[in-house]
């Protein structure tokens, strides 16, 4: 699990690679359409726009990209819920950091911070923080990754609720799985697989232990949708019978909608396919 946090020793927080994640430490007139063939894509800068940010942590402001709201079309959904979008992948300005203190979460939680936890922040990661961090522009997933494991830094360090950290690992992953898609290297892609892997299995045992202790929503799902996540990501990580448990629950519940019973077929079908 050490290596959950690994890169961060650049930025002045190689001390903290060996925390364990789930423990405390201290409109206008439409112009003539264009034939296919001449239309271009837009680029992904045409994406993005900057935002203002005031760090709950030194209260800083600063200045991030992000994607517009309403532009980036979406063309599909992993088995375990990552979206996949046009032209830009989202996911890549989730994690917001702040260039000054180091300070970092998923933009959800970026602004939820107590005074105690701002402390704990300040004391092990701002001051030992020194280095400068991309926060305009184009990201790129290495970017985006450094990005996230300074966010799961953050919410160890301050002590966040296990869903927390469960999903800025899940979403860890699945920028670790779009790297992989851009990569072209055989032993580079075998890397990145196993990386994104133990991310998976973090998020796994984060979500469930989230379920024993938080109420839903968690993350913003319902327990249908997060039983289903976890059935997806069992499967991934090789725990077939645990995912197979999960969606026999899912089935033959009268609280999950047609639709969290269709996807959970969709994930039986593709445990019956591996075994």
């Amino acid at each position: 699990m050490n290596n959950l946090l690994s890169g961060l020793e650049d930025l002045g927080l190689g001390g903290l690679d060996d925390m364990e994640v789930y423990g405390d430490v201290e409109t206008k007139a439409k112009k003539p359409v264009k034939p296919e063939a001449e239309k271009q894509e837009k680029t992904e800068d045409e994406y993005l726009f900057d935002k203002t940010y005031n760090c709950p942590v030194c209260n800083e402001e600063f200045k991030t990209s992000t994607v517009r709201t309403g532009k980036a079309k979406l063309i599909g959904t992993d088995s375990d819920l990552r979206p996949r979008y046009q032209g830009v992948d989202p996911l890549k300005y989730d994690a917001i950091v702040c260039p000054r203190c180091g300070y970092a979460a998923l933009s959800r939680f970026f602004t939820t911070m107590t005074s105690a936890q701002s402390k704990l922040v300040m004391e092990q990661i701002s001051q030992k923080f020194h280095a400068t961090i991309k926060t305009d522009g184009v990201f790129t997933y290495d970017d985006a990754i450094l990005h996230h494991r300074l966010s799961l830094a953050s919410a160890v360090v301050k002590r966040s609720k296990v869903s927390e950290r469960a999903y800025i690992c899940l979403k860890t992953a699945w920028l670790l799985r779009g790297k992989q898609e851009e990569c072209e290297k055989e032993a580079e892609k075998k890397e990145l697989f196993a990386q994104e892997q133990e991310f998976l299995k973090t998020a796994y045992d984060g979500f469930n232990e989230a379920t024993t202790k938080e109420d839903y929503p968690i993350c913003g799902m319902d327990e249908m949708t997060m039983l289903c996540l976890l059935a997806d990501l069992a499967r991934r990580i090789g725990k077939y019978d645990e995912a197979g448990r999960l969606i026999s629950k899912i089935l033959t519940s009268r609280n999950a909608s047609e639709r969290i019973k269709n996807k959970a077929r969709e994930i039986k079908e593709l445990i019956t396919s591996e075994v």
